[in-house]
């Protein structure tokens, strides 16, 4: 009889000890990194499907507390919310803008036009009118639609070249170089109550930053509203270019306008293309085990780096706090990050400020105690 009931107590506490961890292993406790930060910048994330739906109970949680702005990966991009001519899809982007009001979670709607991740009858319009059709009609009925429900919207997404010159897409080719004022303007009449962004990704580069400010510059000279430029942030641990950063914020806030940081990562991974910040979804590399050397854990060294490197980076960003409105990070975890298919697809990369298991890092604590010292 002893034996059983010594059996059952260490079920018992095996079980307790169990749901013990499953709940403490995660818990960042009273901090949070919106309210470190309230009052200088909004801090965002981009959310998935999945997380839209909570159907992650400790994410669920952990999401509301830490970030005040967010950005869906893929669900308001044409692929999916405007599937073929005649056909809208809604239901995530209605749930998107639930889940932020619930939360008072501010979203940036991302995004209106984009030459990828189009759906497949777009890319079967050979004509200019068929395509002007289809870019009047979905910029007018999405952005419409979320008038007032969404905070802000990137009208126009990565539409340069690395030289600064306007990237050749369907767009360009079929519309003329005016099509970026004119998609402004449409989103301008649609939402008048909503903020109206260009985004692209190193723009922080100085031809490619040059290309950025033109296109600013002709939005405004046409009388139409824009509200703010998102640079993207997809940098590497070692390779932060801080001192392009800092001018970007100070030419772009010269124009008048916002400055964000939309997509921000630092990849702790070899670079295999050799391509400095680049986020062209086009690049791919193969795979080879010397370019995915951390598959079971981060080294502490590499830790440390990382939390130095966003350190740095925010102290940056808080130099020009009155000149940034938010600084979005471009996933929740590791394991959702994006650069862990890219540009090699199955590599195991650290590059936001929660691990796997919804930890947070060296980095997050890092942050948390930098904007205390910068009250």
């Amino acid at each position: 009889m002893k034996t059983k009931r010594f059996n059952l107590a260490i079920v018992i506490a095996i079980a307790v000890l169990f749901i013990f961890c499953t709940v403490t292993k995660n818990k960042v406790g009273n901090t949070s990194l919106q309210k470190a930060f309230q009052g200088k910048f909004l801090i965002g994330t981009a959310l998935n499907a999945s997380q839209i739906e909570e159907k992650e109970p400790y994410a669920s949680k952990l999401i509301p507390q830490q970030f005040n702005a967010a950005t869906p990966e893929n669900i308001m991009k044409a692929e999916i919310i405007h599937p073929a001519w005649d056909t809208y899809n809604f239901d995530l982007a209605d749930k998107l803008v639930a889940y932020g009001k619930k939360y008072g979670i501010k979203i940036n709607a991302h995004n209106l036009i984009w030459h990828s991740q189009l759906p497949p009858f777009v890319r079967r319009i050979t004509d200019a009118d068929s395509l002007k059709m289809y870019f009047e009609d979905h910029i007018t009925t999405v952005a419409s639609r979320y008038d007032g429900k969404v905070y802000s919207w990137d009208v126009v997404n990565e539409a340069l070249n690395e030289d600064g010159t306007l990237r050749n897409s369907i767009f360009l080719q079929k519309l003329g170089p005016d099509y970026i004022v004119e998609a402004f303007r449409l989103a301008a009449k649609a939402a008048p109550n909503t903020k109206l962004y260009y985004n692209d990704y190193n723009i922080e580069q100085p031809e490619k930053r040059a290309g950025a400010i033109e296109i600013i510059k002709k939005i405004k000279a046409a009388g139409v509203r824009i509200d703010g430029v998102g640079i993207q942030g997809h940098w590497h641990m070692n390779d932060v270019p801080l001192e392009k950063i800092e001018e970007s914020i100070k030419e772009f806030a010269a124009l008048g306008i916002e400055v964000m940081f939309t997509e921000l990562d630092l990849s702790v991974l070899p670079n295999p293309t050799g391509r400095p910040g680049s986020a062209d979804i086009s690049q791919t590399a193969a795979y080879n085990e010397k370019i995915n050397p951390y598959t079971k854990a981060l080294p502490d060294s590499v830790q440390k780096k990382l939390a130095q490197s966003y350190s740095d980076l925010f102290t940056l960003f808080l130099k020009y706090k009155k000149n940034i409105s938010r600084v979005t990070f471009w996933g929740v975890d590791d394991g959702q990050s994006w650069l862990n298919d890219f540009p090699v697809r199955g590599r195991t990369n650290y590059a936001l400020l929660f691990d796997r298991n919804l930890k947070p890092k060296e980095a997050y604590y890092k942050l948390i105690e930098l904007a205390k010292q910068k009250q």
